[in-house]
């Protein structure tokens, strides 16, 4: 795997910003990190880059602990935060240059970013000279001078004209072809024009890690369910097809299937055999958009 997380926590004074986060991302993968501003997401990417250390719980990049082994972790990492630092009285070939020196490689490859990045109409301007869009340019050219394995880019589109982002998303496609990639952002669209697969964070608690073929096969639906009595939930996990079982309070539970089939009739069968009366039953509308809304939406 490129990157594993597992059971990362993160304390800022008594507030929790992660709870217990894992999850797994191979060699290739697009991944698009969701959540609403505030739910952990940069906490966590700051936790893989090696800026921040976990309160508890253990990570790793390409096999190399982020906890203890941050030098072999920033070398596999390309990093592009969200406010992306440059400095703007540089020139884009000079800046790079520079980069180039503190990272040890060879000044070749500042030609080469700037060709994959499509820079070279830019290349003897001063940065301050650029578009945003540009200037987003020059932050991923640098994440890719020293040729990294895994990609970490945190809000790469904030901010962009819709020409721009358009560049900016089949610059990261292309790029993402060979090279693992971990995706900040709060716009669903970004995700679902470059990633693979989504992983929602909320209230630093991850409440959805689909791959987006399945979520645009429709295969992703939640039934909401209200029964006049409290259900064991691995009563509930015995319906088939199930993810995830959720209580969300009093006698309500949100079921969480991955199947087409219209699982309401199974949910009514299953009440009628155990002596329930449901009280409520409607399928939720499982679009990335409508599923962002219902899992991140304040209770």
């Amino acid at each position: 795997m490129s990157i594993e997380v597992a059971k990362i926590t993160k304390f800022y004074g008594a507030q929790k910003a992660l709870n217990e986060i894992s999850f797994s991302i191979k060699k290739g993968e697009i991944v698009g990190f969701l959540g609403p501003n505030g739910a952990g997401k940069s906490t966590l990417m700051k936790i893989l880059t090696t800026y921040l250390k976990a309160s508890d719980g253990q990570a790793s990049v390409n096999g190399h602990a982020v906890s203890n082994e941050d030098k072999e972790v920033q070398k596999s990492i390309g990093y592009l935060p969200e406010h992306n630092p440059l400095y703007l009285e540089m020139y884009v070939r000079e800046y790079l240059g520079f980069n180039a020196e503190v990272y040890g490689v060879s000044k070749s490859e500042v030609d080469k970013v700037i060709e994959l990045t499509g820079l070279t109409p830019e290349a003897h301007k001063r940065i301050e000279q650029l578009s945003k869009g540009y200037r987003q340019r020059v932050g991923l050219a640098n994440a890719l001078l020293h040729n990294p394995e895994v990609l970490i880019l945190d809000e790469p589109t904030t901010g962009l004209d819709p020409n721009q982002l358009i560049e900016i998303r089949e610059l990261i496609k292309t790029v993402g072809k060979e090279k693992t990639v971990l995706l900040s952002t709060h716009i669903m669209q970004e995700v679902e024009a470059i990633c693979d697969r989504v992983i929602i964070i909320n209230k630093g608690e991850i409440v959805l890690d689909k791959s987006l073929n399945d979520l645009k096969e429709g295969k992703q639906q939640i039934v909401e369910v209200e029964f006049d009595y409290r259900v064991e939930e691995v009563a509930l996990q015995r319906l088939g097809h199930i993810d995830k079982v959720e209580n969300k309070e009093g006698f309500v539970y949100h079921l969480y299937f991955n199947t087409d089939e219209d699982m309401r009739g199974k949910v009514f069968d299953f009440a009628h055999d155990n002596g329930l009366k449901i009280l409520q039953l409607h399928q939720k509308n499982t679009t990335l958009e409508k599923l962002f809304v219902e899992l991140t939406s304040p209770q």
